[in-house]
């Protein structure tokens, strides 16, 4: 061992152990904060959970990295971890309250928890069902007028389902968020996502009634469905943003659940 070593003091030795404990002891405590996705963009653990920091009015001591943190938690996985915390009995309870259109009351029983689950699940699984039965629909229709029609599935159905349920449940929340922030009102992605992928359950059980080969009762069902669909959106989205005049805004969430409607029946049970 080296001799200058040897003659450091004893005292001097003893002292810098507690700074290391010390140290060793703050990193095995340090607990990584989680994102918080109410506020948008989510907050990646800057600054104890405070949310995206405008650029012109930065938190003390952060600067311009604040901000860049804040949108790298959009990017993390823990960042939604949050969100699928939900049990079988409350999604079941918000499925239900999909199918009561006029109440206006979903987005008080999912204040305390938003969820994405319900938008995954429920948009996937309208995927997969309107592509399935479409193609046993259309089955149906041909063999009703040509009794030698063989059966054939039709890949490009659940192409087609894929990118326009996706696209419509994930893209339309998105676009009402910006423009309501635009029109001077409060308003959530996280609450948006939710709200509308419940609004798609509906369509669900429909598909299995328009597997029915009778026209006149396959444009009755997704008429009804399409229209208990767009009042849940249109009316939850009012009782939402009430006391702003938003009827415009309301009006085009009715007619695009109405025209999602209309599109699942054209393109899928024609």
């Amino acid at each position: 061992m080296d001799e200058s070593y040897n003659n450091l003091p004893t005292s001097h030795l003893l002292g810098s152990v507690p700074a290391v404990v010390n140290e060793e002891k703050s990193i095995a405590t340090y607990e990584v904060p989680e994102a918080n996705l109410q506020i948008f963009p989510p907050n990646n653990g800057a600054r104890g959970g405070q949310g995206y920091q405008a650029p012109e009015s930065p938190a003390e001591g952060d600067g311009p990295q604040q901000s860049a943190s804040n949108w790298k938690g959009v990017f993390s996985i823990s960042s939604y971890t949050q969100y699928f915390n939900v049990d079988t009995d409350v999604v079941l309870n918000r499925l239900i309250s999909s199918l009561h259109p006029i109440g206006g009351d979903f987005f008080s029983k999912i204040d305390a928890n938003p969820d994405l689950y319900g938008l995954i699940w429920t948009s996937t699984t309208l995927i997969f069902v309107i592509a399935a039965l479409g193609n046993c629909a259309t089955y149906l229709t041909k063999r009703q007028s040509n009794s030698s029609t063989t059966w054939s599935f039709d890949v490009g159905y659940l192409n087609l389902a894929a990118c326009s349920i996706y696209g419509y449940a994930l893209v339309v929340p998105v676009a009402f968020y910006f423009l309501l922030q635009y029109l001077g009102s409060n308003a959530s992605l996280v609450r948006f996502w939710c709200l509308w992928g419940y609004s798609l359950f509906i369509f669900i059980l429909s598909s299995v009634l328009l597997t029915i080969p009778v026209e006149f009762l396959r444009w009755l069902i997704i008429v009804l469905a399409g229209g208990a669909s767009a009042c849940f959106v249109a009316l939850n989205l009012r009782s939402y943003v009430q006391g702003n005049d938003i009827t415009l805004v309301i009006v085009a969430s009715f007619v695009l659940q109405m025209g999602l409607a209309l599109f699942i029946k054209i393109c899928f049970f024609p």
